[in-house]
């Protein structure tokens, strides 16, 4: 379930907008500790000290903070769904303490606790609830969304390659919150077929 072990292209997005915000957070760390650690050094004069607090205590971090913030609005803009050739739809229904899922190329499919998806292929999870907040969130394969009760939110997951990825609930929900977690298992096109026509899940 490691967010820096992606799976698909918008956990890979989130995986590197991660190590991106690290390495800002780091080198102003870094500066902030050489800054201290010039505060205890022997001084002869006082006339660098505005240069040292305005150019670098300053200047430096909000530059770095500035382009964190532009790059992580234009990571967040690129993951927002789009239209897509051969995109497939499926509604994720959350309820304390399961999750059912139900296709929209099979209709009178519904799997509990497993989402099945295609590999190599968008899917749009359009998320909602029965009862209270619940979160969809499948580490490496996507970000996580709320399921509102009355609403439906659209997350875009795609799995690079066939095989089955853990997913959680991550909204606190009360005392069974700890077991609302399910699998997701993405078929080879072969399997996804078989699974559209009835097969065995």
């Amino acid at each position: 379930m490691s967010v820096v072990h992606p799976a698909g292209p918008a956990a890979a997005t989130i995986a590197t907008l991660w190590w991106v915000l690290l390495a800002g957070a780091v080198a102003i760390f870094g500066l902030v500790m050489g800054l201290l650690a010039l505060a205890f050094r022997p001084r002869e004069s006082t006339g660098g000290d505005r240069v040292w607090i305005v150019g670098l205590g300053l200047v430096f971090p909000l530059a770095v903070l500035g382009s964190l913030l532009a790059y992580g609005l234009v990571v967040g803009e690129r993951l927002l769904p789009r239209e897509a050739p051969d995109l497939v739809t499926v509604r994720a229904e959350g309820r304390q303490w399961a999750w059912s899922f139900s296709y929209a190329d099979a209709p009178d499919r519904v799997t509990e606790g497993v989402l099945h998806i295609p590999a190599g292929r968008p899917v749009d999870v359009e998320i909602t609830t029965v009862d209270v907040i619940h979160s969809f969130w499948v580490p490496r394969l996507a970000g996580k969304l709320d399921a509102i009760p009355g609403h439906v939110n659209r997350l875009r997951i795609e799995a690079w390659a066939p095989g089955e990825y853990a997913g959680v609930s991550s909204e606190y929900s009360g005392p069974g919150y700890r077991e609302h977690v399910f699998t997701v298992r993405a078929h080879d096109a072969e399997g996804w077929s078989a699974f559209l026509a009835g097969g065995t899940p």
